[in-house]
């Protein structure tokens, strides 16, 4: 008996009538092979790249290489328990990381998987890691700074928030440190703090985690930790991950500052990837898009015009360099994308200038338009002057007879370099670091033995906050010396150099509020006097 075409389409008509697309929207395929943390999966023909593909037991995958035959998907976390045959679909969308006020003060993987202990992170929201960077035309210039705190850099290579400030250096030169001091610097200021750790041990970020809650700095800090242990690919995306938790806070129109430690080991986990991938070797072995892998992450950094809620996103990455080889592969492609470099030097370091800044190498691009005016009126000659110290420093080894500028110039100097010492995670007001570089760069402390500029400076600004209340208050809420505040200081440190009891120490302002130290006459210390010297200056007196 023959079947009417009626009773076919009856039939498929009732199949149809409960029929769930979204059931079988995703794309299945299976697992070819599985090794060193990349899948190879038969299938998946509408995989999109960068799309994140599901795995048995709650994995999940990036695919990166779309080829004619397979995918080649690199596996988010642990791939012990994946097998050839597994089951992977798609899901139709990029891989996004919860973001939102609710993740200060916590310590998360790339994932935004919570590694401290404190429980779930109760947010809703996310973004995806790869995002395109705002246009040109919804920016603006950069003209407010990111007080780091450390005077070397405050004076001499100012960070603007927007702005894309390259922390290079070989290893155990203090890069991490001076993250740690301009994170712990914005402590009750408007600034929000992301401190992406890549490819460190997890006893170093531990130590990092514990130094912020120290100084109070966790209420305004996320730590996005993808430590040495963890699979390249969270090293990878650990960046972006990063970055997309700032654009959370640049998108509300406030201000976040990135701190990538560091991008070395971002490419050294690329290039691993890249090379398991088998993507063909480029120079130094890693991939021929290892130059976007950096720009498309500090495009990303930017201050927003007022139209576009002036919010802003800085970034700090931090490059390792091997025996201060600058010219490196890696090295050079992150000088070219960001706006200026901070170049720590080992050989500084060694002879124990903390921070170990080569103020010759080291540049900002932004450079006075993120200082503040006050910072601009006391810190203008100091980068020169000190650049022209070291050269001069470096020929005098070998002259035996110096001419007395040259010797001013040296000793000015080196007064200069030990007055921008500071220990770490001990960051400077910028009031202070006005007053205190002041003081220097107008001869003042010409008359300080040097091993002693560290015990004047001290006793200065403790001598401002108690004896000279008003000063510093003034220098903060005006953000620019006048000649009242000219005159206020010159006075302050006249009777300030008198109590220190610096010998043969005269000062004069000028009419504008200025000072210019007087040259006087060269004295014996009072320690090597004869005793027949000693009666005669008695007399004398």
């Amino acid at each position: 008996m023959g079947i009417s075409t009626k009773e076919i389409s009856e039939v498929i008509k009732e199949r149809l009538k409960d029929f769930d697309a979204s059931l079988v929207a995703a794309d299945v395929g299976r697992i070819v092979a599985v090794g060193d943390g990349i899948a190879q999966i038969y299938g998946l023909q509408n995989a999109m790249a960068g799309e994140l593909l599901e795995f048995p037991h709650e994995t999940y995958g990036l695919a990166l290489n779309l080829e004619e035959d397979q995918v080649r998907s690199v596996i988010l976390g642990d791939f012990g328990h994946l097998h050839e045959g597994d089951e992977v679909r798609t899901t139709g969308r990029l891989l996004e990381v919860p973001v939102g006020d609710e993740l200060l003060g916590r310590i998360v993987n790339p994932l935004g998987i919570p590694l401290d202990d404190k429980g779930p992170i109760k947010t809703s929201k996310t973004l995806p890691v790869e995002r395109i960077a705002p246009g040109v035309i919804t920016r603006k210039r950069v003209d407010s700074p990111v007080q780091t705190g450390i005077k070397a850099i405050d004076a001499m290579i100012p960070i603007g928030r927007g702005q894309r400030e390259l922390i290079i250096g070989d290893r155990f030169t203090g890069k991490t440190t001076v993250l740690l001091d301009t994170i712990i610097n914005q402590k009750g200021k408007d600034l929000f703090c992301i401190y992406v750790a890549i490819g460190q041990n997890a006893a170093s970020i531990a130590r990092v985690a514990a130094t912020l809650e120290e100084n109070g700095a966790m209420d305004y800090t996320i730590i996005v930790a993808a430590a040495a242990s963890d699979p390249a690919s969270l090293q990878y995306i650990a960046p972006y991950a990063g970055c997309a938790m700032g654009e959370y806070f640049l998108e509300k129109g406030q201000e976040a500052l990135c701190c990538y430690d560091d991008l070395t080991k971002q490419a050294w986990a690329y290039r691993e990837l890249s090379l398991n991938l088998r993507r063909p070797p480029g120079r130094e072995a890693y991939p021929g898009d290892v130059f976007y892998l950096h720009s498309r992450l500090l495009e990303r950094a930017a201050k927003m015009s007022d139209t576009h809620g002036k919010g802003s996103l800085t970034a700090l990455p931090v490059i390792e360099t091997q025996a201060n080889d600058v010219s490196a592969f890696i090295p050079t492609n992150v000088i070219s994308i960001t706006d200026g470099q901070i170049y720590l030097q080992s050989d500084l370091f060694n002879a124990g200038q903390r921070p170990a800044l080569n103020v010759g190498i080291s540049v900002s691009r932004v450079g006075g338009d993120a200082q503040t005016k006050a910072m601009r009126q006391v810190a203008g000659k100091l980068r020169l002057d000190l650049a022209q110290y070291r050269e001069l420093a470096a020929f005098a080894q070998f002259a035996s007879d110096l001419d007395t500028q040259t010797r001013n110039q040296l000793e000015r100097g080196a007064r200069l370099t030990e007055l921008l010492k500071q220990d770490k995670y001990q960051p400077v007001p910028l009031a202070a670091q006005v007053a205190v570089l002041y003081a220097g760069t107008q001869g003042h402390v010409d008359k300080v033995p040097v091993a002693r500029i560290r015990e004047w400076e001290a006793g200065f600004v403790r001598f401002l906050k108690g004896e000279r209340q008003g000063v510093l208050e003034a220098i903060d809420k005006q953000k620019a010396l006048d000649d009242n505040l000219f005159a206020r200081l010159n006075a302050a440190i006249s009777t300030f150099n008198h109590q220190f009891g610096i010998e043969g120490y005269q000062d004069q302002a000028d009419p504008a509020g200025h000072t210019a130290a007087m040259e006087p006459e060269a004295k014996e210390p009072e320690a090597k006097k004869s005793p027949a010297k000693k009666t005669q200056a008695k007399k004398a007196t």
